[in-house]
């Protein structure tokens, strides 16, 4: 008989969790947070609206190995009593989806609201396929137009000697 580890049991039923999710909204007690940086061991450096300093936030165990989060996704945190710089721990890691819901139930809070720009940009390149459009940009290289420009100057200079 063929038993499943339990580490693959756990993660079958988060994933399950998550897409199940009702997308209940915020509590009083909770926020909504950005991710700032990862400091290790479990620990996330975040922005929320209303505080205006960063702080660190946990990761409870049942995500840990099973769930990933990155820089510039979002969460659900929750506040705990005890501990100085650690003064929250994650509940929910947010997805696209949740984002839509929160704004449309008016929750979303302005300062993590898209700006009007970054729309734009992905519009130029609307002959792409469908498949390039449901990709997530890459939130760990910096974005760096400059470059490009550079380059083309530096061809179009040596295709004229």
């Amino acid at each position: 008989m063929h038993r499943s580890h339990p580490s693959i049991s756990r993660r079958k039923h988060l994933m399950k969790e998550m897409m199940e999710d009702d997308y209940a909204l915020p509590t009083e007690n909770q926020q909504i947070a950005r991710v700032l940086s990862s400091r290790g061991n479990n620990l996330h450096e975040v922005e929320t609206a209303k505080v205006e300093e960063n702080f660190l936030v946990s990761m409870p165990n049942k995500f840990r190995k099973s769930m990933w989060v990155k820089r510039g996704d979002f969460l659900l945190i929750e506040p705990i009593e005890e501990g100085d710089k650690v003064k929250a721990e994650i509940c929910k890691i947010l997805t696209p989806e949740h984002v839509k819901e929160y704004t449309k139930a008016g929750v979303w809070p302005d300062k993590f609201t898209k700006k009007p720009a970054q729309k734009e940009s992905s519009n130029q390149n609307e002959d792409d396929s469908d498949f390039e459009d449901d990709l997530l940009p890459n939130t760990n290289r910096p974005v760096n137009q400059e470059s490009s420009d550079e380059e083309e100057d530096e061809e179009t200079s040596s295709d004229e000697d």
